[in-house]
């Protein structure tokens, strides 16, 4: 008895033919589910479904067109916003447990981006601003000091203790030690600074700088060293915890090199580790907005004419959405070794950086995604995104609601609960997916549910003919589960097709990959060649070729066409000649892969009945002796049905006129022949004519041995039943003779002879 690996190998080699005609279609949610259609669910790198957060847009009016930096503020739902265009810092208040917001403004600087807070321990808000290069102190919703940094912008803020603050520069890229108490004992209206020295004396000297032309981020690590985060290069620092003696602040150690990026975020944690976000993206920082230009006649160009009536107000540009182009790595320092790549994300920008027990949660753009990585399984993750096209900062709601992030959402700007402890509905809807053709959807099965049950699943699908993605669709229909059949409707149809799955569970599960199975529309066979031989020539069908004693990799993934194997075994096999012997060949294709038979019929004209000459055969050729028939000329035609295991109710069948044939058992008559011996040549005139076929030519046999054959008619032109055909040879190759014996031939194979002298 066979094994079964054995018996499994002889069935693949042995039997492509006995495919099924259903196909199936693999659902990766990880691939096929966007993160804006995710609900409590997250995606995982393997294709499967895992428990996630529950992603909630907050409402209330936007404070300004552009957030940039978001703080805890003085209690547990208050939160300072730093803006611009106007270079305003706001209070947010949120709704204890609801989904609204108010904002008021606290103060406003004389720059135009407040890129960077840090609120004190005293209540005090440290500010930095850009173009300008500002740090200003704040108490009391009113600036105290202020001190213009020799740099274009303030662009992070690192909290050291002891009222010390680091201050991350742009243009040049430096690190600036600033001391509060000292700051905030300056004048308030000295806002230029001279040079070092006259930093130093409000309380700010330089800690560190670097080659490169900003310094993104900063972090303090485990060890009480200070990271740091470039650009445009993207290169990752790390500096010694005090500075060293000189004027240029300590020299840094290069921890991870690039070219060209941009480190958007950093993530310090107590077991040493430090992670990094690198964007690599030609792109700069204010550039990721995509803010609409303003209409012509904000500009000031193209004024109107005097005396010219006005303008009527024109109608807005349409939103032209710009696609990022870039790609972006999530990098792990570890504490001692080397820099490693835990994933990348191609056409995806990550900003900012938060930490939830096993996993690394990303917030990025330009479409609002939120991504992850799972430290323990080592697998990347989707989360659900925002409505915005970007998430600028990603910050813990705090301890006493763990699992709790406020994100700050922009264009459109606002702001959004990221819960990973929320309960309730969770939901994941797959985008557009696309059969090869329009057919007959059957079970969608889910074959590994771990951590709950199937019936706490409902599965809903969508179905259209067409691939546009929002017109044409059907209305969602439940799925019913059969514990045997999978999960199915009646009769849904269609080419494109959306799934979507909702469940109420509060415990960890995993749900892995979905197969969707369809049945392709049944479409006709095609017969794409079809000849008749020349008569006279039968077909010898080679023998089949033994089958192979092994299966390969290629032959299980696309199995060779039972059709293509057909035909070249058939091109094999040799020809020969027997008198009245036609053979016809053919070549069929079925689109869906049906096995099919053909009937082979001939007619002859006036007549009714048809003549089956092969039935039912699955050869691509017929082998007919033309003997028996009467002469005459005979339709041809054939008829090409599907057969099992197609069921017979639905097989298909389609009858093709093919060319005639020409049955002809008569000579041709010479109607004229003469061989003419002139001074130079010998020439022979033959004139004849066929009653059914086309003539072929002539032979020509001299009595001293000589050849030759004409199938050149005297008109140039062989397409007649009646030509004349001539030969002529320089009496020097016809010498010694004084006969010769013609043949002429018809496009049947019959011939006439004559003997003539000259």
């Amino acid at each position: 008895m066979l094994s079964r690996p054995l018996l499994l190998a002889c069935l693949a080699v042995a039997g492509h033919a006995a495919e099924p005609l259903s196909r199936k279609l693999e659902v990766d949610f990880h691939r096929d589910v966007p993160s804006r259609r995710l609900r409590g669910l997250a995606t995982r790198a393997d294709g499967r479904l895992v428990p996630g957060p529950v992603f909630t847009d907050l409402r209330g009016p936007a404070p300004a067109p552009l957030l940039w930096a978001l703080e805890p503020g003085a209690g547990p739902d208050r939160w300072l916003l730093g803006t611009g265009p106007d270079g305003a810092i706001h209070e947010v208040t949120l709704a204890p447990g609801g989904d609204a917001f108010t904002a008021r403004e606290v103060v406003r600087l004389p720059d135009a981006q407040v890129l960077a807070l840090h609120r004190t321990a005293d209540g005090a808000l440290l500010a930095g601003t850009s173009p300008g290069g500002l740090l200003c102190l704040v108490r009391e919703d009113r600036i105290e000091a202020r001190v213009r940094l020799p740099a274009d912008s303030v662009l992070d803020l690192l909290p050291l203790g002891g009222g010390i603050v680091l201050a991350a520069t742009g243009n040049p890229g430096r690190i600036y030690r600033v001391d509060l108490a000292r700051l905030a004992a300056t004048n308030e209206g000295e806002t230029e600074a001279a040079g070092t020295a006259a930093l130093a004396a409000r309380g700010v000297t330089l800690f560190g700088q670097i080659r490169d032309r900003n310094v993104r981020r900063l972090a303090r690590m485990a060890d009480g060293r200070i990271a740091a985060g470039s650009a445009p290069r993207g290169n990752l620092y790390a500096f010694p915890a005090e500075p060293g003696p000189g004027p240029e602040g300590g020299a840094p150690r290069l921890l991870f090199e690039n070219s060209e990026g941009e480190v958007t975020d950093l993530l310090a944690t107590p077991a040493g580790e430090l992670f990094a976000t690198v964007v690599f993206s030609p792109s700069s920082l204010e550039s990721r907005l995509n803010l609409p230009a303003p209409p012509p006649a904000a500009t000031g160009l193209n004024p109107p004419r005097p005396g010219a009536e006005p303008p009527r107000d024109p109608l807005p540009p349409p939103a032209t959405p710009v696609r990022f182009t870039g790609r972006s790595a999530l990098v792990r320092v570890p504490p001692k070794g080397l820099p490693e790549v835990l994933s990348t994300r191609a056409n995806l920008a990550l900003y900012r950086l938060a930490r939830h027990g096993d996993l690394i949660v990303a917030a990025g753009g330009d479409q609002g995604e939120m991504v992850g990585y799972d430290l323990r399984e080592r697998l990347s993750l989707t989360f659900p995104g925002s409505a915005s096209a970007q998430l600028n900062q990603l910050l813990p709601a705090g301890p006493a609601r763990p699992g709790l992030f406020l994100a700050l959402r922009n264009n459109a700007p606002g702001f959004a609960w990221v819960d990973f402890a929320a309960t309730g509905p969770r939901s994941a809807e797959t985008r557009r997916l696309e059969l090869p053709g329009p057919g007959r959807f059957g079970a969608v099965r889910l074959p590994r549910l771990t951590g709950a049950a199937a019936g706490d699943l409902r599965l809903e699908l969508r179905t259209s003919l067409g691939s546009d993605e929002t017109e044409g669709w059907g209305d969602w229909t439940p799925l019913r589960l059969d514990p045997d059949e999978g999960w199915r409707a009646d009769e849904l149809h269609g080419r494109s097709f959306r799934l979507r799955l909702s469940l109420e569970h509060a415990d960890p599960f995993s749900l892995d990959r979905a197969t969707v199975h369809h049945l392709p529309q049944n479409r006709r066979p095609q017969l794409q060649e079809f000849r008749i031989l020349p008569p006279g020539f039968d077909l010898l069908p080679a023998p089949e070729p033994a089958p192979a004693a092994t299966t390969t990799l290629g032959q299980l993934l696309q199995p060779t066409r039972e059709e293509a194997r057909g035909r070249a075994h058939l091109q094999g096999s040799p020809m020969v000649a027997v008198p009245g012997a036609r053979v016809a060949t053919w070549t069929l294709l079925d689109p869906d892969g049906d096995t099919v038979t053909a009937t082979f019929s001939i007619r002859r004209d006036g007549e009714t009945e048809w003549r089956d000459l092969v039935v039912g055969t699955r050869e691509p050729f017929v082998r007919f002796q033309t003997s028996p028939l009467p002469e005459g000329t005979y339709e041809t035609r054939l008829r090409v049905s599907e057969a099992a295991p197609r069921p017979a109710a639905e097989r298909l069948s389609h009858t093709f006129g093919t060319d005639e044939v020409v049955v002809d058992h008569s000579a041709p008559e010479i109607l004229a022949a003469e061989a003419v011996r002139g001074q130079d040549a010998v020439v022979i005139t033959v004139r004849a004519r066929d009653r059914l076929s086309l003539l072929e030519g002539l032979e020509v046999v001299f009595n001293h041995g000589l050849r030759e054959s004409v199938r050149q008619p005297a008109d140039g032109i062989r397409d007649g039943r009646e030509e004349t055909f001539v030969l002529e040879l320089p009496l020097d190759r016809v010498a010694g003779a004084d006969a010769v014996e013609i043949s002429l031939l018809d496009a049947a194979g019959n011939a006439a002879s004559r003997r003539l002298r000259f």
